[in-house]
């Protein structure tokens, strides 16, 4: 059951753009997998139902993109098209692990595109086909990768350190907040170039073996979803990306070759200081109590209830970082940032 609804919520909205209004990412093919992921595919159609509304018709080309002249229309949003019809010939050529190892490294410096789903948006597709291939999961990804095209958009350039190498919740403790925070991502992006102290607190992580870095990614998820708890109460949407960028790059890493994998981790760990920098508040609150006797599917279904695709893939990171840890404060920090984003 859970495959083929999967594959059914895929065909419906196979056909739609990656964004609505011009800008807003179109988060159904996100949220569905999630919720199938985590067992909830009985609600999936339902939510898809009601997301209706918020879905655009898939944007035509204007005119198509030679295989081997990417790099002018790269970031281009305009190209929108060209470049989701540019991945359906892709795809349709050659595996889809051969594509993505190709693509990989050409979209990684632009990390930072539409406020970071679509690295997002491709982990999702990747954790579908890894549990098994068929073609509405391989046409997803496309969607994905082309989406992230795009998209593209790179960061200020971060220097080569310093990164705390063992605690990522100090280094997030200590990302520079840009002065500005009344506008867009886009308008606050562009003030990190300004920031004296982003090129160190944003570093690359220096000396990180190739076996370390599965761990080294799962903390800065995990930190990022421990400091929602205490500081997503000024940003509640738009900080959940601050654990969903690293955690889709941390999904994408058994489908990589290890060479790739110290450029992913300092890409994904410059993506989550970026939003962190760009949303966070300066004070911390109190973390919710963690008294609460709900658990994940519970938490799960609430953030289901809500309709909100943010609060579906929050809970979704948070469920791996339990798995991780099985804390029982994630559980109330889940139900918490379920209620902000619901109110935001």
């Amino acid at each position: 059951m859970t495959s083929s609804v999967l594959d059914e919520a895929y065909e419906r909205v196979r056909h739609t753009g990656p964004e609505r209004n011009g800008w807003l990412s179109n988060h159904a093919p996100m949220a569905v997998e999630a919720l199938v992921h985590r067992g909830h595919e009985r609600a999936v159609h339902r939510w898809i139902d009601s997301y209706a509304d918020k879905l655009e018709e898939r944007p035509r080309g204007i005119r198509s993109i030679p295989r081997d002249e990417w790099r002018d229309p790269l970031g281009d949003p305009v190209r929108t098209g060209d470049w989701l019809n540019y991945f359906d010939r892709e795809l349709a050529g050659e595996p889809w692990r051969d594509v993505l190892v190709r693509w990989w490294p050409r979209l990684l410096p632009g990390i930072a595109a539409g406020a970071t789903h679509g690295v997002i948006r491709v982990g999702h597709a990747i954790r579908a086909l890894l549990d098994e291939e068929t073609e509405p999961r391989v046409a997803e990804l496309g969607q994905g990768l082309a989406y992230w095209a795009a998209r593209w958009q790179p960061l200020a350039p971060p220097g080569a350190g310093p990164y705390a190498t063992s605690d990522a919740r100090s280094a997030l403790d200590a990302v520079p907040l840009v002065p500005d925070q009344r506008f867009g991502i886009r308008a606050r992006l562009a003030q990190l170039a300004d920031l004296t102290e982003w090129p160190s607190a944003a570093g690359a992580v220096p000396g990180t073996d190739t076996d370390d870095v599965p761990t080294r990614l799962g903390g800065i998820v995990d930190a990022a979803v421990i400091r929602h708890g205490t500081h997503g109460y000024a940003s509640p949407v738009m900080l959940v990306h601050a654990a969903t960028a690293p955690n889709a790059v941390l999904r994408s890493l058994p489908v990589l070759p290890s060479t790739l994998w110290a450029p992913s981790l300092a890409a994904a760990w410059a993506a989550t200081a970026a939003v962190t920098a760009v949303f966070a508040p300066a004070e911390a609150r109190p973390a919710p109590p963690a008294g609460t006797d709900l658990d994940l599917d519970e938490v799960m279904r609430r953030a289901t209830d809500t309709g909100d695709a943010h609060a579906i893939k929050f809970i979704d990171a948070v469920s791996d970082t339990y798995t991780r840890s099985a804390d029982p404060a994630l559980l109330a920090i889940g139900v918490q940032s379920v209620e902000q984003i619901a109110a935001d």
